[in-house]
């Protein structure tokens, strides 16, 4: 396993030869635009995470409101619940849509990259890593967050519309 990660960690092209004189400058430049960008793409996960803990806080509250509702007896028109359950699974969608749009710019920006990582002198991110996580492939490795990020929204969404379902039958 070490020896495939090594041979997809450094970049065949690019040696010490690649770093005379005028090249330095290029190489100088290329690694400061790598590190920007790596930066910009932890700076999306983090925001992915941000947006996460939004949602969970608000379903939390959402599900205390509930909570508190159902102590007491309402005497409404269980069909009223409708529009509830509209905004809790219309809140619950759009998280699930944002997760999704936060797993496909994240893929975009590794694999740029990577892309970028072709001329420097190592491919941690892009190659090395990637093998050693297995390409995520193994879950017993590796199994990429996304996947159980967008899983919440939809978990919530059900057991909205399992309640909804159980107001309105009782």
């Amino acid at each position: 396993m070490t020896d495939s990660i090594r041979d997809r960690l450094w970049t065949a092209e690019i040696d010490a030869q690649s770093y005379a004189e005028p090249a330095d400058k290029y190489q100088a430049a290329l690694m400061e635009q790598y590190k920007v960008y790596v930066e910009m793409a932890d700076r999306v996960s983090g925001r992915r995470m941000l947006a996460n803990t939004f949602f969970l806080s608000l379903n939390t509250a959402v599900f205390t409101v509930i909570g508190v509702f159902l102590q007491h007896k309402h005497q409404g028109a269980p069909w009223l619940l409708v529009i509830p359950l509209i905004a809790v699974v219309g809140q619950c969608a759009a998280w699930f849509y944002l997760v999704r749009s936060y797993r496909q710019l994240s893929t975009a920006k590794y694999e740029v990259a990577g892309l970028l990582e072709e001329k420097l002198p190592a491919s941690p991110y892009w190659r090395a890593e990637w093998t050693a996580l297995g390409e995520g492939k193994d879950r017993s490795k590796y199994w990429p967050l996304s996947h159980l990020e967008q899983g919440v929204p939809i978990l919530f969404a059900a057991t909205y519309i399992a309640g909804f379902l159980l107001a309105v039958t009782t």
